[in-house]
């Protein structure tokens, strides 16, 4: 490998192959194959017609250099352009498949994902953990519709549930859940929690129309107060909005819970709206923090440049990948924003965006999401369990990745209708 790389001799892709595994939300991953056969792994966020997407951009690959990381970026770039996708869920196809290569250049010049990236700034990558709105864990389609895959014990079948959809006669989220759920996660060693504040109970008048009630708002302040409570101040907080709320009320909310001393408040208005973003950013004391539904760096340029959010959250297996993850990191730093990604993957895209935070200096916290799927440390070979300990991952330092899949694993619990690395 060493003598091919001094000579130039070409280094071929041969194959992408892909494969889902049901967590709590489809794990999507990518494997590129060379005539060497050296693989890479990469994982993507889920999206509707994903590995068919994969698919087609297979053959923009093939007798490719894989270590022609950026060319190969532009090249997939460019050609789906023309289908107007110069932002979107093609990135989360492309994102995976970015990885992928990184893992393969890795392991070719054999040295972590990290020193590809310049080098890391610490050794352990701090962890939050996302705990929902303190109820037990779903699993969602990539809809968003609830389902219940085998690693879920139910003692009876129940329709799929829409995500978004108006639950009225769902059961109130009650402080003492969140009560509970804080406590179990900080005595696994997190420091760092956050909580859902758009859960059952706590509705406006109207699902649609974007307006909360008194009442509404009371039980928010009466969830996130019951965690304050039960952990104590040296344990950071967050709360996630998932961008639901109008402009008015969801400040009205922010002035709420100001003496809870938030780490951040989350995705408070949609995505799209960066004059809303801004209007509230202005108006709280709370930070906002927003990034995961952005794509690219021109999603990410006008909100940091104007201050429109405290802290951003990209999420590295959608907005573009790694390098355009870095782009975005050294932007933001140079307006002292930190970074805390966004991140609901399998131990594969978790690692990946470990290897990005110990790279950056303006790395805040990585968030973990899957804390209550049972096999989630099992997908992976080559690194220590469980993955994550006392709130933080130990950064491994083989080449690539640093790990491997599991495919006995994966196959167990993987998606039924989609090819598995066929």
């Amino acid at each position: 490998m060493e003598r091919r790389e001094r000579s130039g001799e070409c280094l071929k892709i041969t194959r992408l192959k892909t494969a889902v595994v049901e967590g709590n939300f489809d794990w999507t991953f990518v494997r590129i194959e060379t005539d060497e056969g050296i693989k890479g792994l990469g994982e993507c966020f889920f999206a509707p017609g994903l590995t068919a997407t994969l698919r087609s951009l297979e053959p923009l690959l093939l007798e490719e250099d894989p270590r022609d990381v950026h060319r190969l970026f532009r090249k997939l770039q460019l050609a789906t352009s023309g289908a107007g996708s110069v932002a979107g869920i093609i990135y989360n196809a492309i994102s995976g498949i970015e990885a992928a290569l990184w893992d393969l250049l890795g392991q070719l010049l054999d040295v972590p994902i990290y020193r590809l990236l310049g080098g890391k700034f610490r050794e352990q990558i701090r962890i939050y953990a996302d705990c929902h709105g303190g109820e037990a864990l779903e699993s969602l389609d990539e809809v968003l519709r609830s389902r219940q895959p085998s690693w879920i014990r139910h003692e009876t079948r129940r329709a799929p549930e829409d995500y978004f959809a108006d639950k009225k006669d769902a059961s109130p989220c009650s402080p003492e859940d969140c009560r509970k759920r804080a406590l179990v996660m900080k005595s696994q060693g997190y420091t760092a929690l956050k909580f859902d504040l758009d859960v059952p109970g706590t509705q406006g008048s109207d699902p649609y129309n974007r307006c909360l009630t008194n009442p509404a708002i009371d039980r928010m302040v009466a969830l996130i107060g019951a965690v304050r409570e039960s952990v104590g101040d040296d344990i950071d907080l967050a709360v996630d909005c998932h961008w639901r709320y109008s402009v008015s009320d969801v400040v009205k909310v922010a002035h709420a819970l100001e003496p809870f001393r938030l780490l951040w408040l989350e995705d408070p208005v949609p995505p799209e709206s960066v004059a809303a973003l801004r209007a509230v950013s202005s108006r709280v004391r709370i930070p906002i923090a927003t990034g995961e539904n952005l794509y690219l760096f021109e999603g990410f340029r006008e909100i940091l440049q104007t201050h429109a959010v405290s802290i951003a959250t990209p999420d590295l297996q959608k907005v573009g990948g790694l390098a355009v993850a870095s782009q975005i990191a050294q932007f933001a730093d140079a307006q002292t924003i930190p970074l805390a990604p966004h991140n609901i993957s399998s131990p594969v895209g978790t690692l990946t965006t470990a290897h990005f935070c110990a790279a950056i200096p303006n790395f805040l916290v990585l968030e973990f999401h899957a804390s209550d799927v049972p096999f989630w440390d099992d997908l992976v070979e080559g690194i220590p369990k469980p993955i994550i300990q006392n709130g933080s991952i130990q950064l491994p330092d083989k080449p690539g990745l640093g790990v491997k899949l599991n495919e006995e694993v994966a196959r167990k619990y993987a998606r039924n209708g989609e090819p598995f690395f066929e």
